[in-house]
């Protein structure tokens, strides 16, 4: 059975939208921090060690847009790996090995967790990620805080219909003071 793992970038005060996005008050607000090696092999880790992306539209098209340009290890995982984008829009991805997932996202996500092994790896994505909360969905929360307060943006959490509780498997701060944090949700 699938695992769903979130890996987010996010602010002192939450905010998720666009750390490395133009398209924001702040663009590309996370590359302001070094991560250092270590922070950068942590990400590489991660995504090698998932069996597939699950994006929303915006997050998958800004993916789709970058990856394929790019070579070497990193690449190849995200260019080769199944893709499953969430979308109601989306009708004719282009990125090699994209599916579009249409339906009910509690249905959808279960569906889809039936069928893999391993972990799915869920990047930006602030609304898919909010939906996959609130259906209690989430099996891991991968959080790469960065030390400044934004003050403006979309955030990580917004409302959820119920209380939820976690476990702290793994913290360590990276590069110029970010820091990695791992939570298990509790059952």
């Amino acid at each position: 059975m699938g695992r769903i793992v979130v890996t987010e970038f996010v602010s002192l005060d939450g905010v998720a939208e666009a750390p490395g996005g133009e398209d924001f008050a702040y663009p590309n607000w996370s590359f302001a921090f070094d991560r250092g090696a270590e922070g950068e092999r942590f990400k590489v880790d991660e995504a090698l060690g998932a069996e597939a992306l699950l994006l929303g539209r915006r997050t998958y098209e800004g993916f789709a847009a970058a990856w394929p340009q790019y070579e070497g290890e990193l690449a190849d995982k995200y260019n080769g790996m199944p893709k499953y984008v969430y979308s109601r829009t989306l009708t004719r991805p282009e990125w090699n090995n994209t599916h579009v997932l249409s339906g009910g996202l509690a249905e959808e996500v279960r569906r889809l967790r039936a069928e893999l092994d391993g972990d799915i790896s869920v990047a930006g994505s602030i609304r898919l990620v909010q939906g996959l909360l609130a259906h209690d969905l989430v099996d891991e929360l991968h959080l790469m805080t960065f030390p400044v307060v934004l003050g403006t943006g979309r955030r990580l959490f917004g409302e959820t219909p119920d209380k939820s509780t976690w476990t702290l498997t793994e913290s360590i701060t990276v590069g110029e003071g970010v820091l990695i944090t791992i939570f298990q949700r509790r059952p």
